[in-house]
């Protein structure tokens, strides 16, 4: 029995340091400004640890179920071949029975929100789960992959409210261009793998060059979106800046890398998009709590 423990708890640290579990920071923020803004100021704190347990849940249960479904693929990627599943650390089955159990989590964490958070917990289900496949059908898998994260701004605001309101559509569309931006670039370390092997992605179709620009394009677009979802929602000065912020962090970002140096991919993919959520998060909060009667009436309507 102590054995069987043992196992299962070096199992599962194998698997959340597998799943960079941690790297839920880049999209639990927008998750929670989508809450914040349906709240007009902070969210009753049941509705929010609830939240955070649906995101930190259904994000888990992706990143598994995806190397799941990637560990062929990834035995063969000298860049992946030492990921836990292909290295031997994990059995297919104990990973397989991990997802499951996260999904039990994010189902039970939504169906104590709302109605209609339970009802649209398989759609949510669907859509971060078929990302997996996605490459083998469709060069534009990073916008599915930008959709799995795209819908927590709107997801939050119906676990706060019950309904859903047009505007925060702004945000989930801002976060789907601005994961797949950055997944776009990402996908440029296995260009020649991706070619060779016959995978899609916008690197493999377009070459490198072109990888760059439309990831530009992405996150322009992105900072557009921001924008015009500040004004939809009467907010200040303070998110302005916080988006002027994000805007100089995301220049930043693509100055790190180009089309013949991808060495500080890392520091550009995981730390900075992180700074760049939590960012966001932290100066449309502010804004609200500073400006909760202009954003109280501009959200009365759905009271």
């Amino acid at each position: 029995m102590a054995a069987l423990l043992s196992n299962t708890l070096r199992s599962t640290r194998i698997t959340l340091e597998m799943i960079k579990w941690e790297h839920s920071i880049f999209a639990l923020p927008f998750a929670l400004t989508g809450a914040v803004l349906a709240a007009g100021g902070w969210p009753r704190w049941r509705t929010l640890l609830l939240v955070v347990v649906c995101m930190i849940s259904l994000r888990t249960a992706a990143m598994a179920f995806n190397r799941l479904a990637d560990a062929e693929i990834d035995s063969i990627n000298p860049r992946t071949a030492t990921r836990a599943i292909p290295a031997g650390l994990l059995t297919k089955g104990f990973v397989g029975a991990f997802t499951l159990l996260s999904l039990a989590i994010f189902v039970a964490a939504a169906g104590a929100l709302n109605h209609l958070t339970l009802l649209l917990s398989p759609l949510s289900i669907a859509v971060v789960l078929s990302y997996s496949y996605m490459k083998r059908i469709t060069r534009w898998s990073h916008l599915v992959l930008g959709l799995a994260l795209g819908i927590a701004p709107s997801a939050a605001w119906i676990a706060v409210r019950g309904s859903l309101d047009a505007r925060i559509i702004v945000l989930s569309g801002a976060v789907l261009l601005w994961v797949a931006g950055f997944d776009v670039l990402y996908a440029c370390q296995d260009f020649e793998h991706d070619r060779t092997h016959g995978l899609n992605s916008v690197p493999q179709a377009f070459g490198l060059q072109g990888a760059f620009l439309l990831a530009r394009t992405m996150h322009l677009l992105m900072i557009g979106l921001l924008v015009w979802l500040v004004m939809l929602f009467h907010l200040g000065m303070i998110a302005y800046v916080g988006i002027g912020i994000v805007a100089m962090l995301l220049l930043y970002e693509h100055s790190l890398i180009s089309p013949t140096d991808l060495r500080r991919m890392n520091a550009a993919f995981f730390t900075l998009n992180g700074v760049i959520s939590v960012v966001f998060f932290c100066a449309i909060a502010v804004d609200v709590m500073l400006h909760r009667p202009g954003v109280d009436s501009a959200i009365g309507v759905l009271r």
